[in-house]
């Protein structure tokens, strides 16, 4: 196997891809929305209104003699080639993004990209974690219910008589008729092909710990699923590939079906054979960060969330101008509006500015926070707004309007994971702390 490690927002001289140069032959200036129709799974399902990551995005987009690459993190491959993008802000192991994974989806701490042996397993191994989360927020609208036509055969006839099978079944005639008729049910193929895959994994070794998770959906999914036969995989798979889920309400249901299609065909299929030769989970940088982020400050914060469409706030009267800022404090005496940054220090720039400032004067707040991940040892870094402006030579700053540049320290000496983990806690002890004081 050719494996290329490099970073998520890097770029590196073309000449460095030449050991996998198939796949990035296949994947070089494609969007992610593309990939996804060619077989990789991105995480979360792009959405339009998502500001950090959306489907026009490419993981490798050339520039001049180089690529370039964006917020996402994972593995991509063709063939026997791989490429693994990682965190920029881990040296060498990429425990940081493990981490994340850890924190916002409950990952077991098996999940190593890096590691070179049974990468296959290792990947296929991200679809099966990712599994209670989807099933989680698809059933949050409630089980899918559907149109579906069943046969019977008896004296109570409400459908369509079914002429062949009447009389294939009911000769001499005793009283029975066959027919069919169209019912809106729980036990459709969708539900169905949930079924399938809750016994796939619960027959995995780690199966019962993934979903324990969500033991009352699966509860919920086996008892409504009262027609299941496991040798019928195979024929609720192909109605299930014929028939995607469109009604745009039932979007979380759609990720979910694409999902267990690709855990289920895994099993006739491996990873990267067939017809979708690219391969690969990739995950948005951005959303974990933000995510693991509300973790560690949820108690302050309220937390507007755009992919979800949760929380959307308004600049203007009549409902015009839709905004959604990471994090509004909850103290509405003194008013904080943060930010959740995926970038360097150095990287927070005018754009960004320009919102949160935007932002604070909707809300009435007098402070605002960047909340960015630290790679070096740095204070905070406080920027007190102007007032007036050079033309009257009269520019000084403000005291009663700051934002500042809050870090969390990323350890980048661990040794191992489980040094990695405890070093972060301590971090985040002095992140919180600081913010509360």
């Amino acid at each position: 196997m050719r494996l290329l490690k490099i970073n998520d927002n890097s770029q590196q001289k073309r000449v460095s891809f030449s050991q996998i140069a198939k796949l990035t032959n296949k994947v070089a200036d494609k969007t992610l929305g593309q990939l996804e129709r060619e077989g990789v799974f991105v995480f979360p399902e792009v959405v339009k209104n998502a500001e950090d990551l959306t489907r026009e995005q490419m993981i490798l987009q050339s520039v001049n003699d180089s690529y370039c690459t964006g917020n996402v993190m994972g593995v991509i491959g063709y063939g026997d080639e791989r490429l693994v993008i990682k965190s920029r802000f881990c040296k060498k192991e990429d425990y940081f993004f493990r981490y994340l994974l850890d924190k916002v989806l409950d990952f077991p701490n098996i999940v190593d990209l890096n590691s070179d042996a049974n990468q296959d397993n290792r990947l296929f191994n991200f679809l099966l974690f990712l599994f209670p989360y989807y099933l989680k927020t698809a059933m949050r609208k409630g089980l899918f219910k559907k149109y579906i036509r069943r046969g019977y055969n008896d004296g109570n006839v409400k459908g369509t008589i079914n002429i062949a099978k009447h009389i294939e079944k009911n000769t001499p005639f005793l009283g029975k008729v066959a027919y069919s008729q169209r019912e809106f049910s729980y036990d459709n193929y969708l539900t169905e092909l949930v079924r399938h895959t809750i016994e796939f994994i619960k027959r995995k070794p780690y199966g019962k710990n993934i979903l324990t998770k969500v033991k009352d959906e699966v509860k919920l999914i086996v008892g409504t699923t009262t027609e299941y036969e496991f040798y019928e995989q195979q024929k609720i798979i192909n109605k299930n590939k014929k028939n995607t889920i469109r009604h745009a309400y039932f979007k979380e249901y759609l990720a979910l079906q694409r999902l267990c299609l690709l855990i289920l065909r895994h099993q006739k299929h491996n990873i990267g054979t067939g017809s979708k030769e690219i391969y690969g989970i990739l995950f948005d940088g951005a959303w974990l960060w933000e995510e693991y982020i509300n973790s560690l400050v949820k108690d302050m914060f309220y937390h507007p969330m755009n992919k979800g469409g949760k929380g959307a706030q308004r600049l203007f009267a009549g409902n015009i101008g839709l905004i959604y800022p990471d994090f509004i404090g909850r103290d509405n005496k003194s008013r904080i509006i943060a930010d959740a940054k995926y970038k360097p220090i150095d990287n927070i720039g005018n754009r960004d500015y320009l919102q949160v400032l935007a932002y604070m004067f909707r809300f009435d707040a007098k402070c605002g926070y960047y909340f960015y991940p630290e790679s070096n040892e740095s204070a905070d870094l406080k920027l007190w707004m102007n007032r007036g402006m050079t033309y009257e030579d009269n520019v000084t700053p403000r005291n009663d309007i700051c934002i500042t540049k809050h870090g969390l320290k990323i350890p980048v000496d661990a040794l191992n994971y489980e040094e990695f983990v405890e070093q972060m806690k301590t971090c985040e002890q002095v992140f919180i702390y600081t913010i509360y004081t």
